[in-house]
């Protein structure tokens, strides 16, 4: 039987209904189980009493009672084509944590009509104590790249912190429609969710609208291909949804192939374009554990390699180690 746990509520679980966040966290707890150490007040947030549709805010702390049941456990099925899948993605992994080079087209987490997506996958890949790798930030289904798993709960813990504080160091590369103007500096406005007919967005918006919250990134345009297309490095400062997305639409040049924030109209894409959103999570540098810095970057994806080699692009010329657009802003 463990012992007592609390868990911080990462930023990518803002918003996240309790019975959704044991779902994911503690698998083995089922939905009855759950409602009644929720009864039983044995479950809390922030010390308070909570329901299963409690939402989740991020930075509060979750009380987990003893949950391992010995008698319940059952050998986990693993899939062999699942773990060759998830093998050829990894960039970089030791005793904590999984660095997956992404691919373009996954889903991070499951949702409505999602039934393939990394965290499910994880499964297969279990640690010496048949603990499935945990998520600690993430990433949109069509961005690709540099995406960091832990293996560990300790792990967790450390590197959700890591995310949460800003001490990750994340570069994206993305090919955006149009030459933005100026070539490099920071995008800063509030955002909020908007209901649209295809789900939700995120839109830019006044400082004390309900639901607003700040987001600011860095950007510099590394590359052009006459005046229609830019190679742009980008760097996060906040993490928003769809941040990187909504700040170059706001900023004229939207990310070619965005099917939900690519605003100019009767554009015409150039011939040899891939299919798909050009956006990369090219580096991510963070502290580890054992106090050392992790330095890597994700090899472009098929699609993005085709653009690149249409527009003229050279992704050997530009080493995203050499290239921080805070710098250049």
């Amino acid at each position: 039987m463990s012992a007592v746990q609390h868990r911080e509520v990462s930023a990518d679980e803002e918003g996240m209904r309790l019975d959704r966040w044991f779902a994911r966290h503690f698998p083995q707890v089922g939905f009855g189980r759950l409602q009644k150490l929720i009864r039983n007040g044995e479950v809390r947030v922030d010390k308070a009493k909570v329901e299963t549709s409690t939402r989740l805010s991020e930075g509060q702390v979750i009380r987990i009672p003893p949950v391992d049941d010995p008698g319940a456990v059952r050998p986990m099925r693993i899939n062999e084509e699942d773990v060759r899948f998830l093998e050829d993605l990894i960039l970089y992994q030791d005793d904590d944590i999984f660095v997956f080079n992404k691919p373009h087209g996954l889903a991070v987490q499951g949702g409505s009509g999602t039934t393939r997506h990394l965290d499910g996958l994880l499964k297969n890949l279990p640690n010496k104590k048949g603990e499935t790798p945990k998520l600690v930030h993430r990433l949109d289904r069509d961005t690709s790249g540099c995406l960091v798993v832990a293996k560990t709960s300790a792990a967790a813990t450390h590197f959700g912190s890591v995310f949460r504080s800003r001490s990750a160091r994340k570069i994206y590369w993305a090919v955006v429609a149009g030459n933005p103007t100026p070539r490099q500096g920071e995008i800063s406005c509030f955002l909020a969710k908007q209901s649209t007919t295809d789900g939700e967005q995120m839109v830019v918006v006044r400082n004390g609208t309900p639901g607003a919250v700040h987001s600011s990134s860095y950007y510099s345009t590394t590359d052009t291909a006459s005046r229609r297309f830019a190679w742009v490095t980008l760097k996060p400062v906040t993490g928003r949804t769809h941040q990187l997305r909504v700040h170059m639409a706001q900023l004229g040049t939207p990310i070619i192939g965005d099917p939900r924030y690519f605003n100019i109209e009767n554009w015409m894409p150039a011939p040899g374009l891939g299919e798909g959103l050009h956006l990369h999570a090219r580096r991510l540098v963070l502290p580890l554990r054992n106090g050392k810095k992790l330095d890597v970057s994700a090899p472009l994806p098929p699609h993005m390699l085709e653009s690149f080699e249409a527009l003229g692009f050279d992704a050997n010329r530009y080493d995203a180690q050499s290239v921080d657009p805070e710098d250049a802003a």
